[in-house]
């Protein structure tokens, strides 16, 4: 079974690296320049291939394991560290996510890459040090019941539209991005403008959590007519410190069939107290 493991992981990985040569590289919007405010024009669209994009967690976690070992895997997923990647050469992010994610021997990689031991660990190095200077922000884990608590009450504020109580979750440096826009907002002031500016259509919206990327997330349904909401982003809620440090809205309603959710809701609407039981 171990050969058959590692001629598998070395196709696998070869086919990647093979794909990884290419010149485009994913990203967030803030990968991409500074934070606009909420009163600037809506920045133009970017292909999906440009972004870093969101994914169920039952087709890239384990369901069950050592809570160690699914916690490293859940922060192997998470778009900030995806979009780090990017950062990397090939070999380099082959290497990582070889020896810090999936835990295999520095003998193991260079068998697999057919390189050596010393090379290995020189990439290992070399690839650590890049991602330390893309200053990925710690998240929070999302199932913490402190942090469950959390997202219960940024839904009951969402849901009402209440933007006085929702910006007191929110860090002061918290980031909300909105792909495929190419732009992004920094602090609660300038999220407070946008909910009560160009965002104010979101009035009215149901949240239905989703499992993504390792980390807390709902389906955004608009209200479109008395009773009836339909997909429109889904949202990615990022918390650090006890707070809300990211709001990451991908406004693409073709993901809500991936992630196995309903194009739209109709008749009684989805009640608070379902959802947070529905995250816990």
């Amino acid at each position: 079974r171990s050969s058959v493991r590692s001629w598998l992981y070395r196709i696998a990985t070869n086919v990647c690296l093979d794909m990884l040569r290419t010149p485009q590289r994913r990203a967030r919007p803030m990968d991409l320049g500074g934070p606009v405010t909420a009163d600037s024009p809506l920045a133009p669209t970017l292909p999906e291939h440009a972004w870093v994009q969101p994914m169920a967690d039952d087709r890239i976690l384990p369901l069950e394991g050592d809570p160690a070992e699914l916690a490293t895997a859940r922060e192997s997923v998470r778009l900030a560290f995806l979009a780090a990647l990017q950062h990397l050469p090939p070999r380099q992010r082959a290497v990582l996510i070889l020896r810090e994610v999936l835990r295999w021997q520095a003998t193991e990689v260079a068998e697999l890459l057919g390189t050596s031991v010393a090379s290995v660990n020189s990439a290992l190095q070399r690839a650590r040090a890049t991602l330390a200077s893309c200053d990925i922000h710690a998240v929070d884990p999302a199932d913490d019941p402190e942090q469950q608590a959390l997202l219960a009450r940024y839904v009951d504020a969402f849901e009402r539209y209440d933007v006085t109580s929702l910006v007191t979750l929110l860090r002061e440096d918290v980031e909300f991005s909105m792909p495929p826009y190419d732009m992004w907002l920094s602090g609660p002031d300038q999220v407070t403008a946008w909910l009560l500016g160009q965002g104010f259509g979101c009035k009215g919206s149901r949240l239905v959590p989703v499992a993504v990327n390792g980390s807390a997330a709902f389906g955004s349904y608009r209200l479109v007519r008395h009773g009836v909401h339909e997909a429109f982003a889904i949202q990615i809620v990022e918390m650090s410190g006890g707070r809300i440090s990211g709001l990451h809205n991908f406004i693409d309603p073709a993901l809500f069939a991936e992630l196995g959710l309903p194009p739209r809701l109709e008749g009684e609407e989805v009640g608070h107290a379902d959802q947070h039981e529905q995250l816990a």
